[in-house]
């Protein structure tokens, strides 16, 4: 069980990924002729962008602004 936030972080990147790579074999094995107007498809283009712009969140390096002089 993860006890800190880096942990908490790891956990959470480690399920996104999982998460994807699901997502991503499911659209591979998506049927073809239905693609292009299929909202279950989108559905699923939909949340593996959701997902990969969570990653790249994670991912992201943060500053956070700090005053020089107080």
């Amino acid at each position: 069980m993860a006890t800190t936030y880096s942990d908490c972080l790891a956990v959470a990147k480690a399920e996104l990924r999982a998460a994807k790579h699901l997502l991503d074999r499911e659209i591979q094995d998506y049927p073809p002729p239905y693609s292009a107007c299929d909202e279950q498809y989108n559905h699923l283009l939909c949340e593996r962008r959701r997902i990969s712009r969570l990653l790249n969140e994670f991912e992201a390096a943060y500053r956070v602004p700090t005053p020089r002089a107080p």
